[in-house]
């Protein structure tokens, strides 16, 4: 059973992309080692290396443990003092970097290397740890442009002309062949086909396309050949307009960044200054001694360095990064853990999100002339030949009740209608539902009624002429949603729908899995509004989805979350968190968990500050040793950081 569902879902993904169009399903896999990789990383750790084996030295070679920690500073430092420095010169400002290699210089100059050179290693390692992180949450649009069209058949004077996508001009004529990319936006000229435009407008089903109708760039025909007129340049597409969108969401900086780079400036700028005070004016106003100030700065500039307030944060973020990876969530940054817990609305696309994402049939529903067995057979027997979503699905079900196919003859694709074939001397055809409007039996008009009313699409069934059925199908909810809705609310996250598909199967969907605000037949320029209209209302958006339609919205959103197993590329590309698993239930989990890791910093920087001003305060009321200063603030880095990793458990 398991392996027929697997034959489909493998032959509908296939269907979503031709041999010659770029695959959106393909993702690339997490590569874990590139954080070892990372020279900065490298730096840190043979700087903390170098620290140790100077330390082990000093007692029977001191030269050879100075040149050692000279080294060690060197190696671990290099990155944040010249960071520091070009702070200072380019914006003239002071940074964090700068005072953190001030105060390992200051421990130095009075003779505590192995002090200096672990807040050097600390810090080296933080820095470290960030820039990784950073590398990872940058939303890279590189697959989406990837499935951008480069090249259309053009029709000129009764000639063929491969031209590139920029050539293109409102008006111009194109040939699009079966398989391939829909090369611009434009009108359907002559011709039908079904196109699948999942990746643009997120409809679950292919659409079935005639003379008249529109058709959009970076969308899939079917079996048939178009001549598509183009209404838009490549600039003004649909498709080019997810780019934009994209981009721009990916230029927002986010308040709390803003905050942390004012934050640091301010912070260094007054640990400096009252540096340059105890040095210079303590003599002046007290009687210190030159040597008695010096020493008293640099013990103050010890204590003052931020590696505790550093470390309450990382360590934290990368404890509930590793937890939530072991239940296949991967966050692609430290932020993003921060920007989950203030999560108020959790907003779902529908197809292949909340539900399945593949058509099945759900009601079959016969003449008194045919058993229901007798009608699935022969449609099944005409419908295998056939590639479409709604034909697999019903060849799917006759082989899950174990229905044997009679021999299907003269099958005959019926353009912008459907299909039809002898099975047993009995002329079946097979299509859309506009036949039950001739047909005097009210059961049928009535039934296609009930059945549409459900949010399914229906496929009339003729056998010589006459209606004897109706085969309804519609993409089935994941078995997970509906707890997975239910968890959130018990939560107190509003919950929302956000999709490109019909009004009604969207109400459907929403019925049975409990979501309460539903937006439906939305393009992805109007999932961004949407999200943006939620951001406003309610507060702070996680957007879940899967599709190259999604990647807007998962942009625009405060937290964007992909689908790892049937999300598109791109999605998992634009997305900051990756379900890698499609278990949706987990996402009330991780929100917890981001909530519990935004306690851990509060209470270690709430730690780490008191502590910091208890020190500063013991300088200079109790004049606290240099190494005591080192321990004590060491002492609340080791424990900030244990504090962070008890998110592993």
């Amino acid at each position: 059973m398991q392996a027929i569902h697997q034959s489909i879902r493998d032959q509908v993904k296939a269907e979503k992309v031709s041999t010659n169009a770029p695959n959106p399903n393909r993702r690339r896999k997490p590569n874990f080692r590139t954080m070892l990789h990372n020279k900065e990383m490298q730096a840190a750790l043979g700087s903390g290396l170098l620290m140790l084996i100077a330390w082990g030295t000093a007692s029977w070679s001191q030269p050879l443990s100075v040149m050692l920690y000279i080294v060690a500073y060197a190696l671990g430092g290099w990155t944040k003092a010249k960071e520091g420095v070009e702070t200072l010169v380019k914006d003239r400002d002071l940074d964090v970097n700068l005072l953190m290699i001030a105060a390992a210089l200051g421990a130095a100059a009075i003779g505590y290397w192995n002090e200096g050179a672990m807040l050097i290693f600390i810090f080296a390692l933080s820095g470290a740890l960030e820039s990784y992180a950073t590398e990872r949450s940058h939303k890279d649009i590189s697959s989406l442009l990837a499935l951008k069209p480069e090249t259309a058949l053009r029709i000129e004077e009764g000639q063929m002309n491969l031209v590139a996508i920029d050539e293109l001009q409102p008006g111009d004529l194109l040939l699009v062949k079966p398989g391939e990319l829909v090369p611009a936006d434009g009108v359907v000229y002559r011709g039908s086909s079904f196109i699948n435009q999942s990746s643009i407008t997120g409809e679950s089903l292919p659409v079935d396309k005639g003379a008249g109708d529109e058709v959009y760039a970076g969308t899939v025909n079917g079996e048939g050949a178009l001549y598509v007129e183009v209404t838009k340049s490549a600039e003004g597409s649909l498709f080019g307009k997810i780019i934009r969108l994209v981009e721009e969401a990916q230029a927002e900086v986010p308040d709390s960044q803003r905050f942390i780079e004012r934050f640091e400036g301010i912070y260094a700028r007054i640990v400096v200054l009252v540096t340059l005070l105890i040095i210079g004016g303590t003599p002046l106003l007290f009687g210190w001694t030159w040597g008695d100030a010096f020493y008293k700065a640099m013990v103050f500039l010890v204590v003052a360095s931020p590696c505790a307030l550093v470390s309450s944060i990382m360590p934290v973020m990368l404890s509930a990064m590793s937890s939530s990876a072991r239940r296949g969530i991967l966050f692609k940054g430290g932020a993003h853990v921060e920007n989950l817990a203030q999560t108020q609305v959790v907003a779902f696309d529908k197809t292949g999100t909340l539900t399945m994402g593949m058509p099945q049939v759900t009601d079959i529903v016969t003449a008194e002339v045919y058993d229901r067995t007798q009608v699935l057979a022969a449609v099944a027997s005409i419908e295998n030949l056939s590639m479409h979503p709604l034909a697999r699905a019903i060849v799917d079900q006759a082989m899950l009740e174990y229905i044997a196919l009679p021999q299907a003859e003269q099958v005959q694709a019926l353009t912008g209608w459907g299909i039809e074939g002898m099975v047993n001397d009995v002329h079946w055809r097979i299509g859309k539902t506009d036949e039950v409007d001739k047909d005097t039996n009210t059961l049928w008009y009535d039934e296609r009624a009930r059945l549409e009313g459900e949010g399914k699409t229906v496929s009339v069934v003729k056998a010589d002429g006459k209606i004897v059925g109706l085969i309804a199908m519609r993409d089935t909810v994941r078995p997970q949603a509906a707890a997975a809705v239910r968890k959130l609310k018990a939560m107190g996250v509003h919950v929302a729908m956000l999709t490109g598909d019909r009004a009604e199967a969207a109400t459907v969907i929403a019925r049975e899995t409990g979501v309460d605000i539903v937006y439906a037949d939305l393009f992805p320029e109007d999932k961004v509004k949407q999200v943006h209209a939620l951001r406003k209302q309610y507060g702070q958006v996680l957007m879940v989805g899967d599709g190259v339609n999604d990647a807007p919205a998962l942009a625009a959103a405060t937290v964007g979350m992909g689908m790892g197993v049937s999300g598109s590329g791109t999605a998992l590309e634009v997305a900051d968190v990756v379900l890698m698993n499609d278990r949706i239930e987990e996402i009330a989990w991780v929100i917890a968990q981001a909530r519990r890791a935004q306690r851990t910093i509060k209470q270690n920087m709430v730690f780490a500050i008191t502590v910091i001003l208890a020190l500063i305060a013991g300088n200079f009321l109790q004049d606290v040793a240099l190494p005591l200063g080192v321990v004590g603030h060491e002492g609340s880095t080791i424990l900030v950081i244990l504090n962070g990793l008890r998110l592993l458990r």
